[in-house]
């Protein structure tokens, strides 16, 4: 319960429970470690834990086909992994995996049940957040479709920026295809473009931002799209 304490406000989900009833929840949360490339749940697979990232980052992936997975939203430390148990649902639609390792507070799946039932700001909290991740999933599936792979990078590194709270993280060529739904090549031509253009430096296995402001304008709308939804419910 101690190790708990000092991450309170980590989370926005968490952060915005009023303290009585978020002092009942500690003893049912304990904080985990997450690593890069780890799968929390896959599709059809149960939910045994739900996950409130702190400083770590975790991708929502449909799969395609057999071979291929396309990322169709992520979670930071503004909400909560395992939003089908709020559903009522004990399984998973997609793949969660860890896009960014980090700390989460962790809580079992039967002591989730009990606490949602019991704890009114909770559900509140729960439900507004998953208005906002229906709301970047849509967008993200418009963004799929519509927009070319460059300024979809744009996005995606700056909404990735936004969740890990820092300019610099780990990224490979063939994870970012699956987050983008494109060939190695196509995120190779991307990469360089926004390379070219001095608004990021990729190195082996990591990209980092140089240019934020840039990196703004070379993005698709949908970023501000769904900034301004979050940005409006954290005011």
């Amino acid at each position: 319960m101690q190790a708990a304490k000092q991450f309170d406000t980590a989370n926005h989900l968490l952060a915005a429970i009023p303290r009585k009833a978020y002092q009942r929840m500690l003893t049912g949360l304990e904080p985990v470690e997450l690593t890069y490339g780890q799968v929390l749940y896959e599709p059809h697979g149960p939910i045994r834990h739900v996950y409130f990232p702190l400083d770590c980052l975790v991708s929502l992936l449909t799969a395609v086909d057999a071979r291929r997975t396309l990322e169709v939203g992520m979670v930071g430390n503004e909400g909560m992994v395992g939003m089908p148990m709020a559903l009522g649902i004990g399984v998973s639609a997609v793949r969660s995996l860890v896009q960014g390792s980090g700390t989460a507070m962790r809580m079992t799946a039967p002591r989730f049940r009990a606490e949602f039932k019991s704890n009114i700001p909770l559900q509140q909290a729960l439900f507004r957040y998953n208005h906002l991740l229906m709301a970047q999933i849509s967008q993200t599936a418009a963004c799929n479709r519509f927009h070319e792979a460059e300024p979809r990078l744009a996005r995606w590194l700056l909404m990735t920026s936004d969740r890990l709270q820092k300019n610099e993280f780990r990224l490979t060529h063939e994870f970012l295809s699956h987050m983008l739904g494109v060939r190695r090549v196509g995120v190779t031509q991307a990469a360089s473009a926004l390379a070219r253009k001095q608004l990021i430096e990729y190195r082996r296995g990591a990209i980092s931002i140089l240019n934020r402001k840039g990196l703004e304008g070379a993005a698709c709308t949908c970023y501000q799209i769904v900034k301004s939804l979050q940005d409006h419910a954290h005011a």
